[in-house]
């Protein structure tokens, strides 16, 4: 069966929980080649296996090489391990099926290490990114979840549809969350401890201060936050490693380009993780 018609069949089993992103109305598949709606709103089936739900054209700054170095950061150096754990033990506390969305997916590595290590495999996993790149890497690589190109800013998930939101160091519509959510959820927002990839950071800019407080107050403001956990430790990443992470990272966008190298050219290095899990529900 081909990537097309799998992808059709798994939103056609959850057609209920998506909705035009143009006018908002409800859809359904049609021949198990279109996502169409109410209002005939058409939208087609790749080959690939993604559903493109853009309504205008976007440029995006994430490149196929930094999700390509991205995936093997996540998949192949395991450098979020922990990070994966602690979805995984929130996923299954919760009772029942699950529609879990990774929103801002990028290359859906994140979300597919996470499904992998679920012990209640009773979930349908989404993932949407506005970078057409990173869904199509993602279609091609873990053809067993949904995967949209889609704005967060005007979703194409309907009202109550998710369980649990994921949002890992991504930005985040928090008023699109909150009608996503569904009454019971949790959304799980991921933001940058201070010493996350402090050694990166004091490396190409001397400097290695960083505050998550404003993330964090926004956050607060729009849901009740139910518990924080910070995931922090170090991990030796080798030179091939340590290449991916450079390239992967915003951080090092602005970083000067002899640094740079300098950094890339070392043996291996032990690298920071530091991240603070905001869990929160919604506002009663």
């Amino acid at each position: 069966m081909s990537k097309k018609i799998n992808s059709a069949k798994r939103i056609q089993k959850l057609a209920h929980a998506f909705i035009c992103p143009l006018c908002g109305s409800p859809v359904k598949v049609v021949e198990l080649k279109s996502l169409v709606c109410d209002q005939s709103h058409n939208f087609d089936f790749t080959k690939q296996g993604y559903l493109n739900l853009l309504t205008h054209a976007v440029k995006s700054h994430y490149s196929k090489e930094l999700f390509q170095a991205r995936q093997q950061i996540i998949m192949d150096a395991e450098l979020y391990k922990p990070l994966h754990d602690e979805f995984v033990a929130i996923i299954d506390q919760m009772p029942g099926h699950k529609v879990v969305a990774d929103l801002g997916c990028g290359e859906g590595s994140h979300l597919q290490k996470i499904v992998d290590k679920v012990n209640a495999k009773e979930i349908d996993a989404i993932g949407i990114d506005i970078a057409k790149e990173g869904i199509l890497m993602a279609a091609k690589n873990y053809d067993e979840l949904i995967w949209l190109v889609g704005d967060l800013a005007k979703s194409p998930i309907g009202n109550g549809a998710v369980d649990v939101i994921l949002n890992i160091l991504s930005p985040s519509n928090y008023e699109e969350f909150k009608r996503m959510l569904a009454p019971e959820g949790v959304v799980v927002k991921v933001v940058p401890g201070e010493r996350y990839l402090h050694e990166l950071r004091a490396f190409l800019y001397e400097e290695s201060e960083y505050s998550n407080e404003q993330t964090v107050s926004l956050f607060n403001r729009h849901f009740d936050l139910v518990q924080t956990k910070r995931v922090s430790y170090a991990k030796n990443l080798n030179q091939f490693d340590l290449a991916n992470l450079v390239t992967m990272t915003p951080l090092a966008w602005k970083g000067k380009e002899e640094k740079i190298k300098q950094f890339m050219n070392q043996t291996s290095a032990n690298i920071t993780v530091d991240l603070e899990l905001l869990i929160g529900r919604k506002k009663r």
